[in-house]
């Protein structure tokens, strides 16, 4: 799946706000070696910088576009193209950092022990997902692409998502795995100044990738039209034009059994 770190940063501000929340639940000492999993073009490890200033951070990200714009960002951060599944420290880590991309990866069953593995006793796992399949955008999304227009084109596309599960799903999986498991939810409310085609460009940046990575150029305008007029209605305008669109996320922290 192809990823534009352009289109993603366009917004960067309310994309920060979660890890900006995650990071503030973790201790403010005890962090000497951090990764940023998944750190797509560097926005969540300026913050995990600024959280942990002595630390010795890198970061991961499978996209070489979001790499390069990461390097661009933060010169002095050895950041490397692999994904995340192929990764192994060459020494265990104090914190793993996973802002809103396991959600991308298949058999959480499996995913998370492995990750909580590869962490130095005492360390953490933070984690904070997408929990939004149920709202209105990614709902119409889905409705749109099953239209006969599209038939044979998305026929895989629902699988490149993980499937969704609820807080105790992980807390049950995480817990023979870990020493403490803390869950939650938050729904945050992005104020989109340019309204319902604020929501287009914002998902133009995550979850319709996987959409627009199977159409050709000239297919492109036609569903992303077509998806624009399915969320005419699906919000309400404010009456500056803007839009609030609910966003709701879900967050993990789990810590490593110390040795």
């Amino acid at each position: 799946m192809s990823w534009s770190a352009h289109q993603y940063s366009q917004f960067e501000t309310d994309r920060n706000r979660p890890v900006v929340d995650l990071l503030s639940h973790l201790p403010e000492a005890g962090v000497n070696r951090a990764v940023d999993i998944g750190c797509g073009s560097g926005n969540s490890t300026v913050l995990l910088r600024q959280r942990y200033p002595q630390a010795s951070i890198y970061g991961i990200d499978s996209s070489a576009d979001m790499i390069a714009a990461a390097r661009r960002r933060l010169p002095a951060i050895d950041f490397q193209a692999i994904d995340i599944d192929e990764w192994t420290p060459d020494v265990p880590p104090d914190l793993i950092l996973a802002n809103a991309v396991l959600q991308w990866l298949p058999d959480h069953e499996r995913l998370f022990p492995r990750l909580l593995g590869q962490l130095a006793g005492g360390g953490r796992l933070a984690v904070q997902m997408p929990d939004n399949l149920d709202e209105p955008a990614h709902v119409l999304m889905r409705e749109v692409a099953s239209w006969p227009r599209w038939a044979g084109v998305f026929d895989d596309v629902g699988t490149l998502r993980a499937p969704r599960h609820d807080a105790a799903w992980y807390v049950q999986r995480l817990d023979a795995h870990a020493g403490l498991v803390d869950v939650w939810c938050t729904t945050y409310y992005h104020r989109l100044a340019a309204g319902i085609d604020g929501v287009v460009e914002w998902f133009k940046g995550s979850a319709l990738r996987p959409y627009l990575d199977r159409l050709s150029a000239a297919d492109e305008p036609a569903f992303l039209a077509a998806y624009r007029e399915a969320l005419d209605g699906a919000y309400p305008i404010l009456a500056d034009g803007a839009v609030l669109l609910p966003f709701p996320r879900l967050f993990i922290l789990a810590t490593a059994e110390t040795d």
